[in-house]
């Protein structure tokens, strides 16, 4: 166990950070699967944009990252354009 003052924060502060990392990656991840699951070319290309932008905050946030951002992005980007 800690037994420094600040270390004990530091604790805490990890602790947080982890709890609030995990909840955007989870959020990402769950959108990512749902837009993989789209049948239908118009409405993903209308939902791209907005996964572009969930995937970039997620980079920009420390997250993820940045060159799995690009990764993600560029395979969205080909399932659209295979889409029927």
């Amino acid at each position: 166990m800690a037994n420094h003052k600040s270390s004990l924060k530091r604790i805490r502060q990890s602790e947080a950070r982890r709890l609030h990392n995990r909840f955007y990656a989870r959020a990402m991840r769950s959108a990512v699967k749902a837009f993989r699951g789209l049948t239908v070319k118009s409405e993903a290309e209308t939902k791209l944009p907005e996964m572009y932008s969930l995937i970039d905050k997620t980079a920009r946030r420390g997250i993820i990252h940045k060159n799995k951002a690009a990764n993600l992005k560029s395979k969205l980007t080909r399932f659209t354009a295979k889409l029927a």
